[in-house]
């Protein structure tokens, strides 16, 4: 039996970009909670509104240079561009003195993480036979995630050194990013084939231009979404239990150590079992995690549940990414990463703003059952589904 196909080096490179970049991004995101409600003063609606409006600009970014990639018939200059914008925007969070500078500063990276994610999406599938695409989207994730499990930590030994000096901190994270962009621009490679442009349409026509199966994957993908709030929220209910502000990244660090450890192993097994079945695993996961959550009142119940919220970003993000890569046609594959994207930042936008008002007015308890809820509506709804091509390897 002939052995499968090695992993392309543009995945691996890529990879490895992500992992700089989200060092840098999860630093700042780590610390943002204690920012704004500590240094700032400001409530939880508006942690809520700045994260939500920051996570939909990113997915609103995707839609559009999705559609122009593929008409540009190139990935790299979209790539180079989202990271470079996302490095130049990091200065202007440590400067930041008030609740519209800090959503400039988070709208600047959330665009350039917009920009670079569909085009990037768009090459792992243009280089990875489908009988890889699972594990190089795991890998992807995986090592996009090591950046995210390694920021927390970075930010509480930098806030031990530096006296809890967070905008210092933030100064420091500008290093990882610029390293992220530099890397990209040296080392990444444009695929070799590509698909004929699509030179008249515009930047996007409509959702009725996508395949019937991409689209149905558009409406499980906001359910998800709609389940699924700013991890900033984590982090607060860490802060409610009683970490210090310095300490508060541990909460992010057992977050992405979870999703780390099984985003490989559930691309993995993408390949050789039924997408639905995992992403169904995943929304119960998510169940059990938001339960916990809501009764957690000790450092035990809070890891337990912010694992699980981790377990599920694990067995849902990557697979829902080769969904994508399988079900698009060739020449629309970056332009339907984007319209997914899209749609999963309309959900983020409506679930963090939702998230923030009730923890500010019925409490965090709340916030978790609600979120539970939602989940299990998602959960009752893609169960319905069949097992058709658009939920199947």
């Amino acid at each position: 039996m002939a052995s499968r196909p090695h992993l392309p080096r543009n995945v691996w490179v890529l990879g490895f970009v992500s992992l700089l970049m989200d060092l840098s991004s999860e630093i700042y995101h780590s610390l943002l909670p204690a920012f704004i409600t500590g240094v700032l003063g400001l409530p939880a609606t508006a942690l809520g509104a700045i994260d939500g409006i920051g996570e939909a600009t990113a997915n609103f970014a995707k839609l559009a240079s999705g559609r122009l990639s593929d008409r540009s018939r190139r990935r790299k200059p979209w790539i180079m561009a989202g990271y470079g914008l996302a490095a130049l925007s990091k200065p202007l969070f440590p400067l930041a003195t008030s609740a519209p500078a800090l959503m400039a500063a988070r709208f600047a990276d959330r665009v350039g993480k917009g920009i670079r994610g569909a085009p990037r999406d768009a090459m792992v599938a243009d280089e990875s036979p489908p009988e890889i695409r699972g594990r190089a989207f795991g890998l992807r994730e995986a090592l996009d995630t090591v950046g995210a499990l390694l920021a927390p930590l970075v930010a509480i030994g930098l806030m031990a050194w530096l006296a809890s000096d967070i905008r210092l901190v933030f100064w420091i994270a500008v290093i990882p990013a610029a390293a992220s962009f530099l890397l990209a621009w040296l080392a990444l490679g444009e695929p070799s084939q590509h698909q004929p442009a699509i030179k008249r349409a515009p930047i996007f026509a409509g959702f009725r231009d996508l395949d019937r199966a991409t689209r149905r994957l558009l409406a499980v993908g906001f359910l998800f979404g709609l389940a699924r709030f700013s991890e900033a929220f984590l982090i607060l209910k860490g802060l409610e239990i009683g970490l210090s502000a310095a300490m508060s990244p541990v909460t992010l660090a057992i977050f992405n150590l979870a999703y780390v450890v099984l985003a490989y192993p559930a691309g993995a097994l993408s390949d050789r079992l039924s997408p639905k079945a995992i992403l169904l695993a995943g929304l119960g996961v998510l169940i059990a995690g938001n339960l916990v959550l809501a009764q957690a009142d000790s450092f035990v119940l809070l890891a337990i549940g912010v694992a699980l919220w981790g377990a599920h970003m694990a067995l849902t993000q990557g697979i829902f990414s080769r969904l994508i890569a399988d079900t698009a046609p060739d020449h629309m594959r970056a332009t339907s990463f984007g319209a997914f994207w899209f749609v999963q930042g309309i959900a983020a936008l409506l679930a963090s703003l939702a998230a923030g008002l009730l923890w500010d007015r019925d409490g965090s308890s709340a916030t978790f059952i609600a979120s539970a809820g939602v989940a299990a509506v998602a959960l009752a709804m893609l169960s319905l589904l069949p097992e058709d091509s658009s939920l199947r390897a």
